[in-house]
């Protein structure tokens, strides 16, 4: 289903802030599937250091914004509001292209299995039709305090 959640509404979902809020903006949403959007700019903190002549954005942090759109996609559930998901594994990871300033990344992913506390998911970063990033996350979910 179509939505356009907004950076604010995220931000009631996920605990992270600027500088490492990485999904800007939640475009579609159902039960088992999200996608989000990334907008790459120059002005990305990460790009002073990685690479100042060439700046390519960091293959971890395509991860963490695939992981924190999860996150909304779970945390937004009325049964895990005030939780929290913690990143718990990675599989089958596959850095297929280089992300670079000015570059919209579309964060899509489906829920491939849930227990109790544990969702597994694939994940695709997309930059246009080209994926660029991919593979299998895990996420633990648990009560702030736990």
């Amino acid at each position: 289903m179509q939505v356009n959640i907004d950076i604010n509404e995220i931000k009631t979902y996920l605990p992270h802030r600027y500088p490492f809020l990485l999904v800007d903006r939640i475009i579609d949403l159902g039960e088992t599937s999200i996608r989000g959007i990334k907008n790459v700019t120059a002005n990305e903190p990460f790009f002073q250091g990685h690479f100042p002549e060439y700046p390519v954005m960091p293959g971890v942090l395509i991860l963490e914004a695939l992981a924190q759109t999860l996150g909304v996609l779970v945390l937004k559930k009325e049964e895990n509001r005030g939780k929290m998901g913690y990143f718990a594994s990675m599989n089958n990871v596959k850095f297929r292209k280089p992300v670079f300033p000015g570059d919209t990344l579309r964060l899509e992913v489906s829920v491939t299995k849930q227990r109790a506390r544990i969702v597994q998911a694939h994940c695709e970063a997309k930059v246009g039709e080209d994926i660029v990033t991919e593979g299998d996350m895990m996420l633990s979910i648990l009560a702030t305090k736990e």
